[in-house]
């Protein structure tokens, strides 16, 4: 039997990133996904995907430190050929991130420098750094956000670094086509996540503001969002390429 395809997950230990890597797996999938800080949430998700049948592994990783990152890589490596029996992997999900909701006038240098260290730079050399690593014909799908098209009150720095997000994605697709690897960016609208200090969950102003704003009327949960990205790692998917796909129950239209 042919070995599995294989995804990376980053920020697969809760909220958007767990369900993303259970949703992987149900495809038949195995999942790498890493974590910051908390290993048993980590190692929670890796034995759910197990129990669906996939190998699944779960590694360490501070996505604003781009000096660990090959470091990391050499330890993806070692774990490939040791759990999983292979040396490279398919599918590169970009999906650690931060949200500081500030007004433009009060954002400080730490916080858009904070931002922009997990939420861009991270993600581009973090990308740049799998490419020895990465399968070609394989597929890597950035997570952007709603606040990238549309504008809210104290998003100016994260609304602005997804934008970002989302023009690399395009230039990714440009320039690796010759390993036919396709680049997408999924851009979830307000989903209730503990993300942003949770404001989707708890805030229940805010809540009432999106469902009124959203056509489908009501905020969005992590299972709206995970099997979109599972979706875009199928042949199903395969002439998909440079493109940002909103998955935000139509909100702000």
């Amino acid at each position: 039997m042919a070995n599995s395809k294989i995804a990376l997950v980053t920020g697969g230990s809760r909220g958007l990133g767990e369900d993303i890597a259970i949703n992987i797996a149900q495809k038949g999938i195995d999942v790498v996904l890493t974590y910051h800080t908390n290993k048993k949430m980590a190692e929670d998700v890796v034995s759910r995907i197990q129990e669906l049948g996939q190998k699944a592994l779960a590694l360490q990783l501070d996505t604003s430190n781009v000096k660990t990152f090959d470091a990391f890589y050499r330890q993806l490596e070692r774990s490939l050929k040791e759990i999983m029996g292979v040396s490279k992997f398919d599918f590169l999900i970009n999906n650690a991130g931060i949200g500081i909701y500030e007004p433009f006038v009060s954002t400080t240098e730490e916080q858009f420098d904070e931002l922009v260290n997990i939420n861009l730079k991270g993600v581009y050399f973090l990308t740049q750094k799998a490419l020895p690593y990465l399968n070609d014909e394989g597929r890597i799908i950035n997570i952007s956000s709603g606040l990238a098209r549309f504008s809210l009150p104290n998003s100016s720095a994260y609304g602005a670094i997804k934008g970002g997000v989302e023009v690399f994605t395009r230039y990714l697709a440009k320039e690796l086509a010759d390993r036919k690897i396709r680049a997408n960016v999924v851009a979830p609208g307000a989903v209730a996540t503990d993300f942003g200090g949770g404001e989707n969950k708890t805030n229940e102003t805010k809540r009432e503001a999106i469902t009124n704003f959203t056509a489908l009327g009501r905020v969005g949960e992590p299972d709206d969002i995970g099997g979109v990205v599972a979706f875009l790692c199928t042949q199903e998917a395969k002439w998909i390429n440079a493109q940002r796909i909103e998955v935000s129950g139509g909100i702000m239209i």
